[in-house]
């Protein structure tokens, strides 16, 4: 049984690889780079259709039993939206919504074929609070919820599950350049009003995996809550 993990070489990607890892789980990583990914990997670049389909070929072809995708891979830029540029817009466009799409596209199949999997996407509190400085990253992140809610009952009936986590403010590559006090006011808006930590997600990656949450698809789950 494997997870897929996309950019599994940073941040939250990695630590969900480190710690599917520690459980004994076989996972399976993508990531543009993926010099010291502790699995089995491939590098690529989620934005590229082309590169995704390569990667899920060779997966079928493997024999590997696919039953969980984790589509942790994605980029931020802290700016207000009429300063963003049109490459740095399409880029985000392309790796967080695009990019979750292609894997959801190509991967879903290897799990349908077992009729069982669980797929978790990734969003962000960005889009419930509507985080001044996020437009660009909080209207990818918008798209991802709502491709998923539809994406669960696209695939229900094969057996599959799909679910979004929507962190606060996690201490990863992500927060660069984001001050404290910005982090501070943002973590102000959650239900439980801590920053949470990579540990926090994990847990939750864990749960939704498990079989014993299979009444769970089509939800988003704002870690600190909203």
């Amino acid at each position: 049984m494997t997870v897929i993990v996309t950019g599994a070489s940073r941040g939250l990607g990695a630590a969900i690889t480190q710690r599917l890892l520690k459980r004994e789980v076989d996972v399976f990583g993508i990531a543009r780079n993926i010099d010291g990914v502790p699995c089995d990997a491939a590098s690529c670049d989620v934005s590229s259709y082309d590169s995704i389909k390569r990667v899920a070929k060779e997966l079928k072809q493997s024999k590997r039993e696919i039953t969980g995708l984790i589509n942790a891979a994605g980029i931020a830029s802290m700016n207000l939206a009429l300063t963003t540029t049109k490459s740095s817009t399409q880029k985000i466009l392309q790796t967080n919504l695009a990019g979750t799409i292609y894997c959801c596209q190509h991967f879903a199949p290897l799990m349908i074929r077992k009729r069982e999997g669980a797929i978790i996407n990734f969003s962000t509190i960005a889009v419930a609070i509507g985080l001044k400085g996020e437009s660009i990253y909080a209207a990818s992140k918008a798209g991802v919820e709502g491709f998923s809610r539809s994406f669960a009952r696209e695939v229900a009936d094969f057996g599959l599950r799909v679910n979004c986590i929507a962190p606060g403010p996690i201490d990863t590559d992500l927060l660069n350049g984001v001050s404290a006090g910005q982090i501070k006011r943002i973590v102000a808006q959650q239900v439980i009003a801590v920053q949470h930590t990579k540990d926090d997600v994990c847990d939750l990656v864990e749960l939704l995996l498990d079989p014993r949450s299979n009444s769970l698809s089509g939800q988003v789950f704002n870690v600190g809550g909203v």
